[in-house]
């Protein structure tokens, strides 16, 4: 490996952040998963989870959208709601779903430089309430337009990066926050998807 290759991966190391997560459930269009592991990628996210109970596992994330962040970032696929946020519980204090209900409150009144995962529902029917269950708190990006809802992808992009804001302004960008573990694992994981593009 060049020294050049060498010093990018330690600098890829040196941003991922191990207190942020995204979890999409039934998301329909692979294109939009794609373009989710994009924006996950430049804020640092390490790991997604896709939740699939209506449609089939995805067999492959498109490169072309993703710009070839699915090589960078680890995509745990489940079937089951239960099992996928007991893994997500069992690594994230906060579980926040963005919903559209009288209770929601304002994106930029949540604490996103804690740990949490931000859970985003499928295009037509949002999140299912069992989903909804496992959620500390929900959330909308607030908008004063006629229409009430945001694409997902780009929904999640302004929340991932006002949670990169107040990350940054704590300091979390820093220094190394991922363990030795996690370390191994992103290198093990990145060797095995040739990242010697």
């Amino acid at each position: 490996m060049t020294p050049e290759r060498t010093a990018r991966l330690q600098h890829l190391i040196q941003h991922r952040q191990n207190d942020l997560t995204v979890v999409l459930e039934n998301v329909l269009d692979p294109h939009n998963i794609a373009a989710v592991m994009r924006t996950c990628d430049a804020v640092g996210v390490m790991e997604i989870f896709v939740l699939n109970t209506n449609i089939e596992k995805i067999k492959y994330f498109d490169t072309r959208k993703s710009s070839s962040a699915n090589k960078w970032m680890i995509a745990h696929q489940y079937s089951d709601v239960k099992s996928c946020f007991a893994h997500v519980r069992q690594k994230y204090k906060r579980i926040y779903s963005t919903h559209l209900e009288q209770e929601a409150n304002d994106l930029y009144s949540f604490n996103l430089a804690e740990s949490c995962a931000l859970v985003f529902g499928n295009e037509r029917t949002g999140l299912s309430p069992e989903t909804l269950s496992f959620s500390d708190g929900n959330f909308i990006v607030p908008q004063v337009g006629i229409i009430r809802s945001l694409n997902i992808s780009v929904a999640c992009a302004v929340s991932l990066y006002e949670a990169y804001r107040q990350k940054k302004s704590q300091q979390h960008y820093a220094t190394k926050k991922i363990t030795e573990t996690e370390q191994n694992m992103l290198l093990k994981f990145w060797k095995e998807n040739d990242f010697s593009e």
